[in-house]
Order: structure tokens, then C-alpha cells, then sequence
């Protein structure tokens, strides 16, 4: 009976210790303290066969390399273990040792199974991770994270040895787990058979061609150091695939260091000393290989093309894009008109066309060139923001850069609105959009450009109609008298009298029509300017001169605001932030005799640049639909009532070659058309008027809104969306590489320039008075 016992617990089952012994024949054989022992015995040699039976079956057959992994640890470790000391307690009774074998050679089998008695516990231990390891969740099989995450939680255990096996395990699965780490960060493959354990997979809709799967990330790793992994391993394929540098560079020279550094992560791993080793591998190398690929002049060299010509820095190349945009809608219209006459679908020719759009790029470089001279020096920013600048019809329905979390609401701050304020250059949906050459995308994305899209779509539709505004002042027979009256001696006589008084009476009706217009338009155009004035100078050129600062090491970060100076009484935008920039130039180059160029690794710019396109958003309010919305509605407005006045302005023509040559056009009625856009314009007017209202209401509004000032004052280190971005400056904030941006100017500034008086209420008494009350 002893020799079946030992030989069951070896993983031999036998009847022996399946029997319960329930028959009134074996009871009276075998006492009650003995079934309970055989009871044990069997208990232990079941769960023997089955940990042998299903830890095979993980090792053979298991999608996970580091499941497999632990089973063949546990047969190797425990099972084998337990099959030495069956050998060892059947030695012992051979040798009749006297610690198990009594006299007359009897062997007690309470104090055989007394010594299996460490090994209940631990069995039924292994049977239960065997058993979470081989059972699926939902259809899906045990990942290696999910594994590590159960054998880390079991080191709390209470109990010495399920705590020391649990260790031993954990040591065996993060070794596993450590072998796939360091084919990514080291050679930036991805592991093989690694599907169902390493976090970052292969994604064809990723830009960059890669992703971190949330779901198989272990407990100990943060997602800021799984986003400088997915950046180390990315940035190697990219040096690889595209053979960018020399195979005989120092890449692969610190190699055994940074293997090294891996290899002395101690299990269990330490989530702050694993984050180290994987800062320490991405500085090294950034250092190494990285800073030869992508230096800091190409950097710079990009950011400045995006701050000159998608946030306006060339007040000349939204002019010029205006000028010409505005060319090719006329030419469309006097087109269609001419084939109206001919052929009935004249609208059809309208839209713009996507060669057009490219065309008008095109005509825009040449004419920037042509403003150059001939003796000019070569603007090499001009001739790369020729080669990488693309002007298209936006194909996409939104404008909103980022892409929400599943679950997530559209409207959660931080989310650039979707006010359509690229359909008002063309009419419709046209965008700038950029190319950037392979070593940039090192740091940026295509999110950053479409960021950088929406903010060149808002600040240049302020610009197109301040300068739609300003445009109506150079129509000079709106303004003056014209025709002039007749010189003498004509004048002298009769019909010169008459045609002279004739003349100031037309001119006395125009002007008295055009007083409301002319009042509107000012208002319009002191508010476009201060609010231009406002974004360009005290938000995008402050956080430019900080973040620049902070890229070339030429200024000390603090993040504290400073109010950059200008000319309050100027309302030209170019002009200031051309003052504002000799003054940036200067200061930097004061600060710049005590300080060294800085050198950040491409993850440091990737974090910097896009936690300053956050900021610019946000202070920038394009964050806020309220604001937006309201703002867009009152640049339509504003085109409208140009658009309006050039069409007066061609009836009155019209009605003066009628009066005083007698060209005579039989297909219009000039006097109803005047009626009618007279009319017209006084809507328009009040939609202006009322337009500027409710925006300033809304900036009073968010002046007043705890919620956006708190987003604007603790918003600036990143959202729900940004939390990897967040803690991987966090990092970098104790070596004193971290960029903390500026707090710049607030709404209260841009409220105290936008004083209408009491220009608002003074139509709204007499709102019954005659038709060209213009309010004052």
C-alpha cells in the first residue's frame, strides 16, 4: 500500500487513493484517521497529474511566449521538485531511517504524508495559476500582462511559501517580458510570436506605423514610459528603413551599455528604475544617433516656416493669398455671367476647382518674389515654404485635429471647435497644409500640421476681412465727389450750374446712404484690428519668443507672463509684431552671452511642440465653440456687407453712365436693384453691428467663466487626451528639461481696447427712425 501511495503521488494515478471508502467492509478495515490521510494523499496526487497534464499542454500550445514561459517553469521548478522528494521520502524508507521508519519496520503514513504537508498549499496555488493561465476570458487567452499583473499581486500574499513561488515566477515571466522589451528599444523589431504579450503592435492606420495596445500593458509600466518606448523603437525603423545615416555609425556602439542597463533592471521590476532605464536608453540614443539625423537648425528651420506662414508671422503672405484668392473668385464670376447670356447653367461654372486652388499658391510665391527686388538676397524660408506649402480643398468634414477616445464626448475641452473657418477664402473648404521630409517626423505628426491648419484657417479669416474692410476705403467715388463738377467757364454759365447742382444732389443722397455703412465698417475694423492685434502680438508672438527660447536655450524659462510691448495706437498687426520681434531678437541675444545651446532628444520636441499647440489653441480661444461660432458669424457678415457695397457701387456706375452718356442696359432695372441693396445693407449693418455685440458679450462671458479660466491657468500641462505627453514632462521636469509654457496676456486685456461706448445701445431707441439713421 505505501509503495502505491508514493508511486500515485509521483503522478501515476491509482484506485487505491480515488476510493472513498464508503463501504461498510473498508470501514471496518481502514479507521477514519487513516481515510482522511488517503483523502490528502489523493487530493495531492490529483492535483500532481493535472498540473503535469495541462502545463504540457500550455508549453506546446500557448499564444503567449511568456505563459508558455511560467508552465514550463512550474514543471521544470515545482513538479520536479515535488518528484525529488517522493524520491526522497521512498529512499528513506528503503534506508529505514528512523525519522520515518518505526520499530518492527513499521512505516507510520501519518508521518509519510507529514512530510508532503509543505506541499498542499503550494499545489493547489499552481492549480489555480494554471488554470487562470489556460482559461480564456471572453474567447480571448491569458496575455503575458495579465499574467504578470496576477503573479505580482500574489507576492502580498501572507503566506512565506507562496510568496517565495510566486517571486520565482515572476522572475521567469518579466525575464520573458524583458527578452521582447529589448528587441523593440534595441533593434526596433517587433518580437516574435509577440502578439498576444508585447504592447506595441503594428498598426497600418497609425502614422507612424506602430501603436501601443492599453490592454497588454503590465501594471508596473506608465504610459509615458510606454510612449518613449513606442518612440525609441519607431525611431530606430525609421533610421534603419530609410537608411538615413551611415551602417558604420555609433549607433550600435553603445549598444552593450544600453543592454546592459537593461539587464541590471532588478525582478520585480521597479516602475521608477525600469522608467530610468528606458529614459536613459532614449537619451542615448537621442545622443548617439538621433541628434546627427535630426539637428537643431532643421528644427528650428520648420517651426519658423510654420510660425511665418500658418500663424501669419509674413503679414505679406496673407495679403498676397487674399489678393489672389479674391482674383480668381471675381474672374469665376465674370465668367459665369458671360456664358449666362449664352448658356443657361452660368452657376455651374462657380465653384472653384482644385487646380484653381493650387494656382493661386503658385501666383502667390511669384508675387512675394517679385516683392523681393531684383538685388534681394535669396529668402531661403521663402523657397522652402515653396516646396513644402500645399493650398487644397479640404475633402474632411471637421477640422478637429485630435481623435477622441472611445466613449469620449466631441465637445470635451481642450478640442479645437469645428467652426468652418476655412470655407471663407475660397467660398469653400480650403486648408494649408504642409509635407515635412522624413527626419522631422521624428517629432512632428500630422495631427501637429492639421493643429497648425485650424489656426492658420481662423487668424487668416480675420485677416481676409480686415483687409475686405480696409479695401472699401480705396473706392474713391465713394468717397469723393465724382464725377468732379465742371471747371470754368463752363461752370459759369446755365447748364454748368445746373449739372453742378445736379451732381451735389446725386452726391448728397450717396453720401447720406453710405454715413450708416461707413460707421459700420470702422467699427468693424477697429474691432478686427484690436483682436488681431491681440492674438498675433500678446498670444502667438509671446509663446512663439518663449517656446524659441526654450528650443535654443537663449532665455530663462520660467513660465511666468510677460506682457510683450507695442504701440497701443496702432492697428496695423504687421507692423507691431515686426517691433515686437527686433525686441524678442535683441533680449535673446542678451540672454544667449550666458547660456549654451540646448540640446533636447526628438521625444523632448515631440512633448514641447505639441504642449505649445495646445497652449496656443487654447489662448487663442479656438477651443471655445461660444467664441467661434459667434466670431465666424460676424466675418460672414462682414463679407456680405462688402460684397454689398461693391454691388452698390456698380449700380450707382451703372446709373451714372445711364444719366450722363446714355448707356442704357435694357436687361436691368437700376432703381430697383438700388432699392433692393440699400435695403439690404441696412440688415446688413444691423447683423454687423448686433455680430460685434454678442462677440465681445462672449468674451465678457468667458472672462467671467471659472471653468476656462482654470482650463487656460492649469489647462497648459495637458487634458484627458494627453496624459502620456503629461507624465513624460513630468519626467523631464527634474532635469530641468521641461517646457512650461508662458502665461500670456489674458481676455481682460483685449476687453479694455473693445470700449464701443455707447455705440451699442444708440440705434436701439430710435430703431423706427428714418432709413439711413446710422445711429449716432
Amino acid at each position: 500500500m505505501l509503495h502505491e501511495i508514493l508511486l500515485s503521488l509521483s503522478g501515476h494515478p491509482s484506485p487505491l487513493l480515488r476510493n472513498n471508502y464508503t463501504d461498510p467492509k473498508a470501514q471496518s478495515i481502514i479507521s477514519p484517521p487513516e481515510r482522511e490521510l488517503l483523502k490528502t494523499a489523493g487530493h495531492l496526487s490529483d492535483l500532481h497529474c493535472k498540473l503535469i497534464s495541462h502545463t504540457a499542454q500550455i508549453s506546446a500550445s500557448h499564444s503567449s511566449v511568456i505563459c508558455r514561459a511560467v508552465s514550463t517553469a512550474i514543471n521544470s521548478l515545482y513538479l520536479d521538485a515535488f518528484q525529488r522528494k517522493v524520491l526522497e521520502v521512498e529512499d528513506s524508507v528503503l534506508r529505514k531511517d528512523t525519522s520515518l521508519v518505526g520499530a518492527y519496520n513499521i512505516v507510520p503514513l501519518t508521518a509519510v504524508m507529514g512530510e508532503f504537508s509543505d506541499w498542499t498549499r503550494r499545489m493547489e496555488w499552481l492549480w489555480d495559476l494554471v488554470q487562470f493561465i489556460d482559461n480564456q476570458n471572453e474567447g480571448t487567452p491569458c496575455r503575458g500582462a495579465h499574467l504578470i499583473n496576477r503573479l505580482r499581486a500574489e507576492l502580498q500574499t501572507g503566506y512565506t511559501d507562496i510568496g517565495e513561488s510566486a517571486l520565482s515566477l515572476v522572475r521567469v515571466a518579466e525575464t520573458a517580458w524583458l527578452k521582447q522589451v529589448s528587441a523593440w528599444v534595441l533593434y526596433g523589431k517587433i518580437p516574435a510570436f509577440s502578439d498576444a504579450d508585447f504592447f506595441i503592435q503594428k498598426d497600418e492606420y497609425d502614422e507612424q506605423g506602430y501603436s501601443i495596445k492599453s490592454g497588454l500593458l503590465p501594471s508596473f509600466i506608465t504610459s509615458s514610459t510606454a510612449s518613449s518606448m513606442l518612440f525609441i523603437g519607431t525611431s530606430l525603423n525609421r533610421v534603419k528603413t530609410k537608411n538615413s545615416i551611415d551602417s558604420s555609425s555609433s549607433g550600435l556602439d553603445h549598444l552593450s551599455s544600453q543592454l546592459q542597463t537593461l539587464a541590471n533592471v532588478a525582478s520585480p521590476i521597479n516602475s521608477v528604475a525600469f522608467s530610468r532605464a528606458i529614459t536613459s536608453i532614449r537619451l542615448t540614443l537621442s545622443r548617439t544617433t538621433l541628434q546627427k539625423l535630426l539637428p537643431l537648425s532643421k528644427v528650428l528651420e520648420m517651426l519658423n516656416l510654420f510660425r511665418d506662414f500658418f500663424l501669419i508671422g509674413r503679414g505679406e503672405f496673407a495679403m498676397a493669398l487674399t489678393q489672389q484668392a479674391d482674383e480668381v473668385i471675381r474672374n469665376r464670376w465674370r465668367r459665369a455671367d458671360n456664358l449666362a447670356y449664352e448658356k443657361r447653367y452660368g452657376l455651374n461654372n462657380v465653384m472653384v476647382k482644385e487646380g484653381e486652388v493650387a494656382a493661386v499658391l503658385t501666383k502667390t510665391w511669384a508675387l512675394l518674389s517679385s516683392m523681393q527686388g531684383q538685388h534681394a538676397d535669396e529668402d531661403e524660408g521663402l523657397e522652402i515654404a515653396r516646396d513644402l506649402l500645399r493650398l487644397n480643398l479640404s475633402k474632411t468634414k471637421t477640422p478637429t485635429p485630435k481623435k477622441p477616445k472611445a466613449g469620449a464626448n466631441s465637445e470635451q475641452p481642450g478640442t479645437i471647435a469645428n467652426t468652418p473657418f476655412r470655407n471663407l477664402l475660397f467660398s469653400v473648404p480650403v486648408v494649408l497644409t504642409s509635407q515635412f521630409p522624413p527626419p522631422l517626423d521624428l517629432f512632428l505628426t500630422m495631427s501637429d500640421v492639421q493643429i497648425y491648419t485650424s489656426i492658420n484657417s481662423y487668424l487668416l479669416s480675420i485677416r481676409h476681412s480686415h483687409l475686405h474692410l480696409t479695401d472699401l476705403w480705396k473706392i474713391t467715388s465713394l468717397r469723393r465727389h465724382h464725377p468732379p463738377p465742371p471747371r470754368p467757364p463752363y461752370s459759369t454759365t446755365k447748364g454748368g450750374v445746373a449739372r453742378t447742382k445736379v451732381l451735389r444732389e446725386r452726391w448728397s443722397a450717396r453720401s447720406s446712404t453710405m454715413r450708416g455703412t461707413w460707421s459700420t465698417s470702422s467699427a468693424a475694423i477697429f474691432f478686427l484690428a484690436e483682436t488681431e492685434t491681440y492674438l498675433q502680438i500678446e498670444v502667438v508672438e509671446s509663446l512663439w519668443d518663449d517656446f524659441l527660447g526654450w528650443l535654443t536655450g537663449k532665455s530663462e524659462h520660467n513660465g511666468h507672463y510677460n506682457a510683450p510691448s507695442y504701440n497701443n495706437q496702432s492697428s496695423n498687426a504687421n507692423e507691431a509684431v515686426k517691433e515686437n520681434d527686433s525686441n524678442s531678437v535683441h533680449d535673446n541675444t542678451k540672454d544667449s552671452q550666458n547660456s549654451s545651446p540646448a540640446h533636447h532628444d526628438p521625444q523632448t520636441l515631440a512633448i514641447a511642440h505639441r504642449l505649445y499647440l495646445r497652449t496656443l489653441s487654447r489662448r487663442l480661444l479656438l477651443t471655445q465653440p461660444s467664441f467661434t461660432n459667434a466670431l465666424y458669424d460676424l466675418l460672414v457678415h462682414i463679407d456680405h456687407l462688402v460684397a454689398l457695397v461693391h454691388r452698390l457701387h456698380g449700380i450707382w456706375t451703372s446709373m451714372d453712365l445711364e444719366a450722363d452718356e446714355g448707356v442704357v442696359d435694357a436687361f436691368s432695372d437700376l432703381a430697383t436693384e438700388e432699392k433692393d441693396v440699400r435695403s439690404n445693407i441696412r440688415d446688413i449693418e444691423r447683423q454687423v453691428k448686433s455680430g460685434i455685440e454678442n462677440v465681445i458679450t462672449v468674451l465678457r462671458g468667458l472672462s467671467m467663466d471659472s471653468a476656462f479660466i482654470a482650463e487656460l491657468e492649469d489647462g497648459d500641462r495637458g487634458d484627458g487626451d494627453d496624459d502620456d505627453d503629461a507624465g513624460v514632462a513630468d519626467e523631464m521636469l527634474g532635469e530641468g528639461e521641461a517646457y512650461i509654457p508662458r502665461r500670456t496676456g489674458g481676455i481682460d486685456r483685449l476687453l479694455m481696447k473693445l470700449d464701443f461706448g455707447g455705440w451699442f445701445d444708440a440705434g436701439k431707441v430710435s430703431a423706427g427712425d428714418a432709413e439711413d439713421d446710422d445711429g449716432f
